[in-house]
């Protein structure tokens, strides 16, 4: 029997307009009720603007295909302005189209190539970490999957090891500005004026931008002096880069922009889906010993190479499965720009639409056992045409995550490299609290047991 992960139990009506307030203070999935993970479109009515929601996938692909007529909603930029800025993440129209135009050539294929040995380096010192802890205590792995996951955005994007002090202030600023920005966001749905919301968060924001804003002026220093060409990182393909119709490169307060940005969606997304994956496997230990099986046959006593990743079937569908129930953005908030009916509901112009992969990738009518941890089902005819039609972890379209394949190859080496050295063990006595802020995340922490293999 497959194993059922926890998740926030959906009310059996929809709330009032004061108790969604109140639920949605500190998580937004608190809202959720029964209906919404069968429906193929809702609406609430907000103080004269109305929200909808859409689950149809007969609607949502297009959507997600048409950037012009279906832009990014304005909450979402001045939820995570005080941390993103103008970033690729929030901006739309002619401003994005430049700023993915440079950023692509960052994220080719042969710049994962190139950035493949810093991440395996970085998962090295991890593991020597976890060997301190790996006696069968108690263990929160949420702070390390943040650490290791931002040593390799330190290392993969800027050229630099993060400290352990680094590390630690960026993990609680963090956590700080997605609560901040979450609060910010109802009050901004409900009208309210957000100030106190918005100037905690700027404060938490501020002390992140400030160690990578040091980082980038020493970089475009040592450019200016000519001394650049010893970096092949992400920071360098992007100060490199020029826009092919205007000849234009980014300025300084752009690449702070996009590196923050990059930094949230590239250590926060993947230490969140990391985690959830380290406490789905703690509970399913006959994958772990298929993926150490695979490891063996494919690696060996060998370091893991980038070749390797191919012939790990089950680690690779672990990851999926993983981003399936914790997708770690678990809503995109999209507006229409002009007057249209979807389905059966009037949508005026201006109106904000909600696709969550949240709701989508747990739909009753569309996947089979939505609530169960089954990385199996994407090898079945079933599986595979739910995914063809609702799993949307990096969205879809011409706005689809850039670094959907740095994600990928991250968590399968860190994944393999823990399997292969520790089994881990659920901590029965602790069970993770599902909050959806920012991104979707244990209000509670996350804990497992780790134990070192015997030698083979």
């Amino acid at each position: 029997m497959n194993f059922t992960p926890p998740y926030p139990k959906p009310h059996s009506n929809k709330s009032s307009l004061l108790l969604r307030f109140l639920r949605g203070w500190h998580s937004w999935i608190d809202v959720l009720f029964e209906r919404s993970y069968s429906m193929k479109m809702g609406s609430i009515s907000q103080f004269g603007m109305k929200i909808f929601m859409l689950n149809d996938t007969k609607w949502v692909p297009g959507i997600l295909a048409d950037a012009k007529r279906y832009p990014k909603h304005a909450l979402m930029h001045r939820m995570l302005e005080p941390l993103l800025g103008e970033s690729i993440f929030t901006t739309n129209g002619e401003v994005w189209e430049r700023q993915r135009r440079l950023m692509e050539p960052a994220f080719s294929a042969a710049r994962l190539k190139l950035v493949f040995s810093l991440m395996r380096q970085s998962t090295a010192n991890m593991l020597e970490r976890l060997d301190s802890v790996a006696d069968g205590r108690s263990y929160e792995v949420d702070e390390e999957m943040t650490y290791v996951t931002a040593d390799i955005i330190f290392r993969t994007i800027l050229s630099q090891d993060l400290s352990e002090s680094e590390a630690k202030e960026i993990y609680t600023a963090f956590t700080e500005f997605q609560g901040h920005a979450q609060r910010a966001a109802i009050l901004m749905i409900y009208r309210l004026p957000p100030f106190f919301c918005t100037r905690a968060s700027r404060h938490s924001a501020k002390r992140i931008r400030a160690i990578l804003s040091r980082i980038i002026e020493r970089r475009c220093a040592e450019r200016d002096a000519g001394k650049s060409g010893a970096y092949a990182d992400i920071l360098g393909g992007m100060m490199d880069a020029s826009d092919p119709e205007s000849g234009d490169r980014f300025s300084f307060p752009e690449l702070v922009d996009q590196v923050c940005m990059l930094f949230l969606a590239g250590h926060e997304t993947s230490a969140s889906a990391l985690t959830w994956a380290l406490y789905l496997l703690s509970n399913c230990p006959h994958l772990q010993e298929r993926i150490y099986q695979e490891m063996r046959e494919a690696v060996g006593e060998r370091e893991f190479e980038m070749g390797h990743m191919k012939a790990l079937a089950t680690i690779g569908n672990v990851f999926r499965e993983t981003l399936r129930l914790y997708p770690p953005v678990g809503f995109l908030v999209r507006e229409a720009m002009q007057s249209q009916c979807i389905r059966d509901k009037n949508v005026a112009a201006g109106s904000p639409i909600l696709i969550s992969p949240w709701l989508l990738h747990r739909h009753r009518q569309i996947w089979e056992r939505p609530d169960e941890f089954d990385p199996a089902r994407f090898d079945t005819e079933a599986g595979k045409e739910s995914a063809r039609c609702a799993y949307i972890p990096f969205s879809k379209g011409p706005r689809v995550c850039i670094g959907a394949a740095f994600a990928t190859q991250e968590a399968v080496l860190i994944l393999a490299s823990i399997v292969r050295r520790y089994h881990i063990e659920p901590d029965t006595s602790h069970i993770p609290r599902v909050v959806g802020r920012v991104t979707i995340r244990s209000g509670n922490g996350v804990r497992v047991k780790l134990r070192r293999r015997e030698a083979v």
